[in-house]
């Protein structure tokens, strides 16, 4: 396009008789004017050794400024010339069976590693000639030009703006003139790489050399697409029948197969490969090796289509933002450095899928703000799915002031088909008292620490605290007689602690009424039937465990038995489990064993648990009724009271006394 343009513009100006930029034009009015458009950059031509290959003038690379034929008619013919490697001066081709001139085109049939270098087509009129006169012979005396001669001149005389150094032969002699210049001279350089084999990048060991770049093809998915050999059109406009084999390169499995393939949804159609169903495996690099005669020469030539897939026509190809959402908001602080995120998904458009995504700050773009420094804007691209890319900008502000809450924040996408914008709503952050927060989080934790460790170490004082406060005295809500039944087995030693230690300490020191069979039991009664009696009106069954405890058949086993049946049957009766000696795990019966997962052991150890304020007691006043201090005043006349009463009964029950009820409050006051 930019040469187009350029050649238009130097029409325009040769008509007006301006000044033609790129033209050289001597003093002298015998010189040639020639336009020289410098080197073609848009596509340089590699050629593998060994193969063949062309060169295009790109003077006809765009029809509507130079035309082959136009320009034949009009009598400019096109000549081809080279400068070397390493060389400066530009010679003439000589053209040979292996480097002939088509038309337009150069061709190297095959290329040479010597072939590499700058080439120059030149377009002239044949009114261009020039004669010099020299001591040197340039003819037979006919008065026709030899034409290496003619050649040589005309590339002395355009080589371009600064004319080369003056060959030897036109040394010492002076151009002349022979009709009015009526002559042009347009040319332009293009340069050509033969490459080694040994020197081409292959993606894979198996696949064929390639001097070109590949050329990108884009398939939609469960579509279709004939695949045509690049630069095969040359050989159908020159009328020659080539042959072409196709190969196909997995790039993730570095596989090479050659066609036919191993299904039918690819299939080769003379020279063109018919993709029946496109699929995501059919990706990668696609080789046609051409073959075919040109002068009797059996010539070939390699091409590479880089097949990609992408998602079907169907799907819509509208950009779209994918965040901001439309309600969100984004929480800044003033004074720092803000980042505004947006990210869009591109969807891609063959061949040449074009984009565009930008930040707008109170309608302007950030080049035309006054406070540019202050913003930045990066983009990356977060995923690529079959060639549909999600990209992401981040706008970065720099020291974000509360001025700018104020000014409107849009992030901006397009592509060739659709546009999208969307506004970026900013909130300042609240600022919360950090040091007043972090020292009553830190008294906070402090003081939880502190409660625990002080639960930890008094938890059973804060129990009992707790149940003397907001505890039940249970004398007020059941008609039972005793706070405690203790069963133990009837030996010296459990017999000693359980009379001078629980009883003494149960009764004298925490007021609880104790009920002992052995010396609460009238004798002559039946053992059974009172054991019941008196498990049935106490509140707590005290077991003191020892290895000789709760043998077969003994009275301790009778005890425990009817405990745990009076706890599972009423509920109203607990039982307390005070381990005396160790005991192992074999020598606990079936429902001591029972009981002992079920309830919890106070365990006495000895010189350590004589002290009121030990652990032991301490326990066990946790698990027997609550107690509130009364007055003092009948609190001995009230026990002895309540153990004559159980007295009568047990033996009204048992028979041994008569039927005649006595007072108990009579009988006490006798005995007094």
């Amino acid at each position: 396009m930019a040469a187009f343009i350029f050649t238009f513009f130097f029409f325009v100006l040769s008509a007006l008789d301006g000044i033609r930029p790129d033209v050289k034009q001597s003093a002298e009015p015998t010189e040639l004017m020639c336009d020289n458009w410098g080197e073609y950059r848009e596509g340089e031509v590699s050629i593998l050794e060994g193969e063949a290959g062309w060169l295009s003038c790109p003077l006809f690379s765009h029809p509507t400024v130079y035309n082959y034929t136009s320009t034949q008619s009009a009598g400019h013919n096109l000549f081809w010339y080279r400068t070397l490697e390493g060389h400066d001066l530009e010679q003439p081709i000589v053209y040979s069976w292996r480097l002939s001139k088509e038309r337009e085109r150069l061709w190297l049939q095959p290329a040479v590693s010597n072939d590499s270098g700058l080439y120059i087509c030149m377009l002239r009129n044949e009114t261009s000639t020039w004669k010099t006169r020299s001591g040197l012979r340039t003819g037979m005396g006919d008065g026709k030009k030899t034409l290496s001669r003619s050649e040589r001149r005309c590339s002395c005389k355009c080589s371009g703006s600064t004319p080369r150094r003056r060959p030897r032969f036109l040394e010492g002699s002076r151009p002349k003139r022979t009709r009015p210049n009526k002559s042009s001279c347009t040319k332009i350089t293009r340069r050509l790489t033969v490459r080694h084999k040994e020197d081409v990048d292959r993606a894979t060991d198996c696949d064929p050399p390639v001097a070109m770049a590949p050329t990108d093809v884009y398939i939609p998915l469960q579509e279709g697409k004939t695949l045509d050999c690049p630069d095969l059109d040359i050989l159908k406009m020159s009328e020659i029948k080539p042959t072409v084999n196709w190969s196909h390169v997995d790039l993730s499995s570095q596989r090479c197969v050659r066609y036919p393939f191993w299904n039918s949804q690819r299939e080769q159609r003379g020279t063109s490969l018919q993709f029946h169903v496109m699929l995501a495996s059919y990706e990668g690099l696609y080789y046609c090796t051409v073959q075919f005669q040109r002068g009797g020469r059996k010539l070939q030539f390699t091409r590479s289509i880089n097949v990609s897939a992408i998602h079907p026509t169907r799907v819509s190809k509208l950009v779209s933002i994918l965040s901001p959402s439309q309600d969100q908001v984004f929480t800044i602080k003033a004074a720092s450095e803000v980042r505004l995120v947006c990210r869009a998904l591109f969807p891609f458009i063959p061949p040449n899928s074009s984009w565009d995504m930008w930040w707008t700050v109170g309608g302007n773009v950030l080049e035309e703000l006054p406070d540019r420094h202050r913003f930045s804007q990066s983009i990356k691209e977060v995923k690529n799915d079959f060639k549909d890319q999600t990209m992401e900008s981040v706008l970065r502000i720099q020291d974000f002031q509360s001025e700018d809450l104020r000014r409107e924040f849009n992030c901006s996408v397009k592509n060739k088909i659709s546009f999208e914008t969307r506004r970026v709503h900013l909130e300042e952050e609240v600022l919360l008292p950090s040091m007043e927060l972090g020292c009553g989080l830190g008294v906070t934790l402090v003081l939880m620490l502190l409660l625990f460790v002080v639960y930890h170490v008094f938890w059973l004082e804060l129990l009992l605290l707790y149940r003397s406060w907001f505890g039940t005295d249970e004398r007020h809500t059941d008609e039972k007689e005793f706070d405690v039944y203790i069963s133990y087995a009837r030996n010296s030693e459990e017999e000693q602690f359980v009379l001078s230690t629980l009883r003494s300490v149960l009764e004298n020191e925490l007021g609880y009424s104790v009920c002992i069979f052995d010396r609460d039991s009238l004798p002559g009664g039946t053992i059974t039937d009172e054991t019941l009696s008196f498990v049935a009106r106490s509140r707590r069954l005290l077991v003191v465990v020892s290895p000789g405890y709760a043998s077969q058949g003994s009275q301790a086993l009778l005890e425990l038995k009817a405990g745990i049946d009076g706890m599972a049957l009423g509920g109203h009766l607990q039982v307390i489990l005070v381990q005396y000696k160790p005991v192992q795990r074999q020598g606990w019966v079936r429902e001591l064993r029972s009981a002992r997962v079920a309830l919890a052991v106070v365990r006495w150890q000895g010189d350590k648990s004589r002290e009121l304020t030990s652990r032991f007691w301490k326990r066990l006043r946790l698990e027997l009724p609550v107690r509130r201090a009364s007055s003092s005043e009948g609190s001995s006349k009230d026990k002895a009271l309540m153990r004559l009463t159980s007295q009568n009964s047990t033996n009204s029950q048992t028979g041994l006394i008569s039927n005649t009820l006595k007072d108990p409050q009579k009988v006490f006051n006798s005995a007094a």
